[in-house]
């Protein structure tokens, strides 16, 4: 396959919406792509209140929901579809995690790719996580195999979204990678609890104190001084984090400048190993606080790329690991993973 159409769906942990992405790939010597077309149809307040309580739900409710959420995403698909006239070639759907424990074998995120295939008479790759899991691997970060051979330019490619992720070259050149530490999914929660969806541009957290002793307690959670490879969910951040956060009666604002100055010490941290260029991608990508203060402890050049790019990339290269997958090439590293070996992940559902 020289060169595919495709659609990539990517849900966060952040509940911010459903981006999808419309992009046509070609293999000349490597891969490129472009993009077509892009949306982010956001969740009204239904589907937030489903998505963030999918985890309470029992096995049939849970079930149900699958399935539903399937259907969702496919009729979102013929929308997106609408007026384009050539034929896609396949579907690739991250769908919305609702359990990560790679420590137990669990990984599940829900989005029934059979709902999608049939919905829009597309071949639906979804799933990609699972394989990794049972080979031992942690099912994250998924990202790394684009990062590598879609923006080989930077030597290090962060996204920040839900949680912030890392992926680069080591230095015998293998493709390492990992969750940093969470981001938006606790800015949000705090903006949330003052009566905001999000912290627009950081302003709130610029505007709060640094709480010293919260700051060094966030710093000292064991996570970061494990090695990678290395993984984070919505279970480590509601049994790790938000204890220690919720030990502190202080103001929110406080907490976000706080918070801020952590998420931008671990980043910042993740990028002093040798000096280069820094892609960062993802909602806080528009975070100025966050940015500015990632850029004031690091010499390295912190690139910031346009509107499509920060916002869609995932769901591009969610579009690549299903090329990837159709073609039985490796769209999981075990570098990255910590797997037993390199695997082609992801579930192929035809119409």
């Amino acid at each position: 396959m020289q060169q595919a159409l495709a659609v990539g769906i990517m849900s966060g942990t952040s509940l911010d919406g459903l981006d999808f992405v419309l992009v046509r790939f070609t293999f000349k010597n490597k891969w490129n792509f472009g993009i077509l077309k892009s949306t982010t149809i956001g969740y009204n307040n239904v589907w937030v209140d489903k998505l963030s309580k999918a985890y309470k739900l029992d096995g049939y409710e849970l079930l149900e929901l699958h399935k539903n959420y399937g259907r969702y995403i496919g009729n979102h698909v013929n929308d997106f579809l609408t007026n384009i006239p050539e034929p896609v070639d396949f579907i690739a759907s991250h769908g919305h995690t609702v359990f990560h424990r790679p420590d137990k074998g669990i990984t599940l995120q829900i989005g029934d790719g059979q709902e999608i295939a049939t919905k829009t008479n597309i071949t639906t790759i979804c799933d990609f996580r699972t394989k990794d899991v049972t080979l031992g691997g942690q099912g994250a970060p998924l990202v790394p195999i684009g990062d590598k051979l879609l923006f080989s330019d930077y030597d290090y490619c962060i996204n920040i979204g839900g949680f912030a992720n890392i992926s680069f070259n080591s230095y015998d050149n293998n493709r390492v990678a990992y969750d940093i530490c969470p981001a938006n999914i606790i800015l949000n929660h705090l903006s949330n609890s003052i009566g905001h969806a999000y912290d627009k541009n950081g302003e709130i957290s610029s505007k709060g104190n640094l709480n010293q002793q919260l700051f060094n307690e966030l710093n000292s959670i064991s996570y970061y001084q494990k090695p990678y490879p290395k993984s984070l969910g919505r279970e480590w951040l509601e049994s790790s984090f938000l204890p220690i956060l919720n030990k502190y009666s202080i103001p929110a604002e406080d907490k976000l400048n706080t918070v801020s100055r952590h998420i931008a010490f671990q980043i910042s941290r993740s990028i002093n190993n040798k000096k280069g260029r820094v892609l960062v991608t993802g909602g806080g990508a528009y975070n100025t606080f966050i940015l500015d203060l990632i850029k004031q402890s690091s010499d390295n050049q912190v690139d910031i790329p346009g509107k499509t790019i920060i916002e869609y990339k995932e769901a591009i290269i969610f579009a690549f690991l299903g090329l990837l997958r159709l073609t039985n090439e490796p769209n999981c590293l075990a570098s990255v993973t910590g797997a037993g070996r390199d695997s082609s992940g992801g579930v192929v559902f035809m119409p």
